[in-house]
């Protein structure tokens, strides 16, 4: 009783590429950069917690849930984690596994924070894609996926919580197929779930991994027994063996064959079975995140390909975070690298701004513990401090005017008016905002006309963590109150129809409602998607995007300009 899938680790070949060095080679190839995704309280941090645990990065894994308990997940550093027992901004940790560099990145599952969420996406090689067995795929899950597959990111499936009453694994593994449009090749198989959980086929191994719960126990004792068809199983395991045994085989015939380019492709998925809290099933993934997903692969930018061995060090800001050290009040610019090797006090030059960097305290990350590192490849994710030199989508390299593409903003659906509750402390209430729309966490609006900020979100939940960050972290209580604006759009004009000229006769025309963003880009504010289509044909040299990403380049040749 055997599945067909192939075990063998899947290395791309890079013979039509550059010329490099051995050394950048070996290392290229040994990243593997991943994000963990899926709808809310599926398990998903818990199994970032389990990871770290199995690669040795840290000795004891936090509780997610327990809100009163003094340990908390690693990845959830925030206060405001700690207190809800949720996850509200994406972490970044870096692992060694097998001779593998793991740059491991937690998401939010909350949709309020899904732009976080994208952009991240926009930084990895692969993502795995974690399902609650008892709940399947759920909405989040499905929006996850199509940023994914509009990225052609391979996909891991790790369908947790066998240890509960959950779905049958065939009816899940047909939901996902037909859910998501991909076809499932299971590496795993479950024996029974729930009070009669009692372990998991590894098909890809021959052998069968035998299930005892607690998250305290030594992860290393394990019980192994050797073969699929083992006649003790029947008499051990009784009825769930025998169940598992004809799914199994009726795997055999029916299942996919495993196929390492439809996985590259995003169109084919493993799929694995486990109790995240239990420590269950964990191993498993982790070696196949190192056997299967792929080291760091080229990267499109508007001036040409990017080749991640290439001699030339570039990256890419897809995050930036402050006050992940309370203390200090920081800003960390989260970079992948793309290309090249970098070195502690390298030259680096912003293509946006032209500003040239030599950054000598650039951090590796476990969450918020850090460490300084003297080198960096592509593939890993790079802590540089910024103190408002760079911006979310700059591009460093070593002098090439470089811009990559791909990092989205959306048009908020959102909008509140914000005041500061103690006048003065109002210089704090601009400073916080000024960080936090830098970060992303929220988008931050300078009316052209008027003196109250506004601030544009996805969802209510971004609101009350922008109130509460600014009230812990830079010590002022916050008035957010309902705004009258529900629309927004990015505008910009081509040279061809006036360019900069038109641009401001339309902002003077429409002063009482447009404002600047973050970037000082200009964005109309209205009530109605009615106004939007009226204002579009009275203004037909002027471009509306939903998109930032859309008009990003003509926004810094009109500033600049």
């Amino acid at each position: 009783m055997t599945v067909a899938i192939a075990a063998a680790p899947i290395i791309a070949g890079f013979a039509s590429r550059p010329p490099m060095s051995a050394d950048l080679a070996t290392e290229v190839r040994r990243r593997r950069t991943f994000a963990i995704i899926s709808h809310p309280d599926a398990g998903k941090t818990t199994l970032t917690e389990k990871l770290l645990l199995f690669s040795g990065a840290i000795q004891i894994a936090g509780s997610v849930k327990a809100r009163k308990a003094t340990r908390h997940a690693t990845s959830d550093w925030m206060e405001i984690e700690k207190q809800r027992g949720i996850s509200v901004a994406s972490s970044v940790m870096q692992m060694e596994y097998r001779d593998c560099v793991i740059n491991l990145l937690d998401t939010p599952g909350h949709q309020d924070f899904s732009e976080d969420t994208y952009r991240v996406l926009t930084a990895v090689d692969a993502a795995l894609m974690v399902i609650d067995a008892a709940n399947g795929v759920e909405p989040q899950t499905r929006r996850l996926l199509q940023v994914c597959r509009a990225r052609n990111t391979p996909i891991l499936t790790f369908v947790n919580k066998m240890d509960r009453e959950v779905k049958e694994p065939l009816a899940l593994m047909d939901e996902i197929e037909h859910e998501l449009g991909m076809e499932v090749v299971p590496f795993t198989w479950p024996v029974g779930m729930g009070k009669v959980f009692h372990g998991v086929m590894d098909l890809r191994a021959q052998q069968m991994r035998v299930f005892s719960p607690g998250e305290d126990r030594d992860h290393n004792a394990d019980e192994i027994l050797q073969g699929l068809d083992n006649p003790a199983y029947a008499e051990r395991f009784g009825m769930q063996y025998e169940q598992a045994q004809g799914e199994i085989e009726l795997l055999s015939d029916a299942a996919p064959l495993f196929e390492p380019h439809a996985f590259l492709a995003g169109h084919q998925t493993p799929m694995f079975f486990g109790s995240a809290v239990n420590n269950f099933g964990v191993r498993e993934v982790l070696d196949a995140l190192v056997d299967l997903a792929p080291p760091p692969g080229q990267r499109p930018a508007i001036q040409r390909i990017v080749e991640p061995e290439e001699p030339k060090f570039s990256g890419v800001v897809f995050k930036i975070q402050a006050n992940m050290d309370p203390a200090h009040r920081d800003r960390i610019a989260f970079l992948r690298v793309a290309s090249g090797h970098f070195e502690r006090g390298m030259r680096l030059k912003v293509s946006r701004s032209g500003k040239e960097l030599r950054p000598n305290t650039v951090v590796s990350f476990l969450s918020q513990r850090r460490e300084l590192l003297d080198e960096a490849y592509a593939g890993d994710i790079i802590g540089i401090p910024n103190h408002g030199v760079l911006q979310l989508g700059d591009t460093l390299t070593e002098g090439e005017v470089l811009q990559f593409t791909g990092l989205p903003f959306f048009a908020p659906e959102m909008f509140r008016s914000v005041e500061v509750a103690d006048p003065l402390r109002t210089k704090q209430l601009r400073a916080g905002l000024t960080q936090l729309g830098e970060e992303g966490a929220i988008q931050v609006f300078r009316p052209v006309a008027g003196s109250v900020l506004l601030l544009g979100a996805v969802g209510q939940l971004q609101f009350e963590v922008v109130a509460h960050r600014l009230e812990h972290e830079y010590g002022c209580k916050a008035r957010i109150m309902p705004a009258r604006y529900n629309v927004a759009r990015w505008v910009t004009c081509d040279e061809a129809d006036g360019g900069e000229k038109e641009l401001q006769r339309f902002i003077d025309g429409n002063a009482h409602r447009v404002a600047l963003d973050a970037v000082n880009a200009p964005t109309v504010l209205l009530e109605y998607a009615g106004e939007l289509r009226a204002m579009q044909e009275n203004w037909p040299k002027i471009k509306f995007h939903a998109l930032r990403e859309h008009a990003g380049l003509v926004f810094q040749k009109q500033l600049e300009g």
